[in-house]
């Protein structure tokens, strides 16, 4: 009697072992959906980006306000008589106390 038990527990074990771990196993299902998840989010942003890439070239094919925007931002252009104004914000009255305190004091 034990020894049938035996062989059926080793036969439980050899239909096991194909269903988890041999090549369309468990785990191989499992890693699989993984990589399927992970590959459709970047599937997901590369979509994204493309409707955004799209988009800027559809305005910059259609109008000359996006080529406009990105001559100033970029290359720092001006239309014919402009003027520009490049505004310096003062340093915070902390950091300047502190370069003064910093500097020694000329005789």
């Amino acid at each position: 009697m034990r020894a049938i038990t035996l062989i059926l527990v080793a036969l439980l074990l050899l239909l096991q072992y194909p269903l988890w771990l041999g090549k369309g196993g468990r785990l191989k299902v499992w890693d699989l959906n993984r990589q399927v998840e992970s590959q459709q989010q970047a599937n997901q942003q590369t979509q994204a980006r493309n409707a955004l890439l799209d988009a800027e070239v559809r305005d910059l094919k259609q109008g000359t306000e996006a080529i406009e925007e990105r001559a100033r931002s970029e290359l720092g252009m001006v239309k014919r008589d402009e003027v520009f104004f490049q505004i310096i914000e003062n340093q915070p009255p902390s950091s300047i106390s502190a370069v003064t305190e910093a500097k020694p004091a000329s005789r």
